[in-house]
């Protein structure tokens, strides 16, 4: 007998869940009545009946694949939030490949390494559900080189896995946050420091995001209701990104590119 027969109650896996965006998103997924397993470098000051809790550190390759076989033994993995993130700051000048190593680790080897643990049941229940947490820096930040990379690569990853596992019944999608007041956003971007107030002045709303702004979005990703949406991208950032998220055929150059469907639709002309 396999521990997931023993233990047949859908979860979901959010890394990150002990504090912040990871937190909120847990807390509304468990008022759902749905369990949560949570993936996160500390353990939580918080706790729920439904919730069970496993440390470590997911920049370290061998504790991410140690973590991921005893969870996936465990647990009847439904759906999987990659929600764990850091910005570590700085520009070209600065940055150093120690901070790549470990965003990259972060944000998209631990994503990749998770969603090859759980697929079998992802795909055994037949609408499995991934969102991937990647950032408004995605489309390009001042002073996030490593991280901003590593969020678009999210979104890479985001868009592939969708067309890969779609006949499965999975839906893959992620959503880009900020500004959001956490922890996370505030050690970045102190209480009065000029870069602080530029960015409330850029919120088209007039407000900063809260965890549950995010937490929202992502049980509409959650809902076995839509798996008509996926390998999309959701900006949940007071509209921080008008005038900088591309619009769809909005391209400039696109009046002396040829259609990649033009060869397609000549012979019918």
């Amino acid at each position: 007998m396999t521990e997931i027969e023993r233990n047949p109650t859908p979860v979901t896996v959010i890394t990150g869940a002990s504090n912040g965006i990871g937190r909120a998103i847990a807390e509304a997924v468990l008022a759902q009545g749905h369990a949560v397993v949570n993936l996160d470098y500390v353990l939580p000051t918080w706790s729920h009946p439904q919730l069970t809790s496993y440390q470590g550190d997911l920049t370290d390759e061998a504790t991410t694949r140690e973590r991921a076989a005893e969870i996936a033994a465990k647990h009847n993995v439904t759906a999987l939030v990659n929600n764990a993130g850091a910005t570590r700051p700085g520009t070209i000048d600065t940055a150093t490949t120690a901070q790549l190593d470990d965003v990259v680790g972060l944000h998209l080897r631990a994503p990749m390494l998770l969603v090859q643990a759980f697929l079998p049941t992802l795909r055994a229940s037949g609408l499995g559900r991934i969102v991937n947490m990647s950032s408004r820096a995605a489309l390009g930040k001042g002073e996030r080189i490593v991280y901003s990379a590593t969020k678009a690569g999210m979104i890479g990853m985001t868009r592939t896995l969708a067309m890969e596992l779609g006949r499965d019944g999975i839906t893959v999608n992620a959503i880009g946050p900020g500004p959001i007041a956490t922890e996370l956003f505030r050690q970045s971007n102190p209480d009065g420091a000029p870069q602080t107030q530029r960015i409330l002045n850029s919120i088209a709303v007039g407000r900063m995001g809260t965890p549950d702004d995010v937490a929202r979005a992502a049980l509409f990703f959650l809902s076995p209701d839509n798996g008509f949406v996926t390998g999309q991208v959701l900006y949940v950032c007071g509209g921080t990104t008008l005038g900088v998220a591309p619009v769809c055929g909005d391209n400039p150059l696109s009046r002396f590119a040829p259609s990649p469907f033009s060869r397609m639709a000549a012979p019918f002309g």
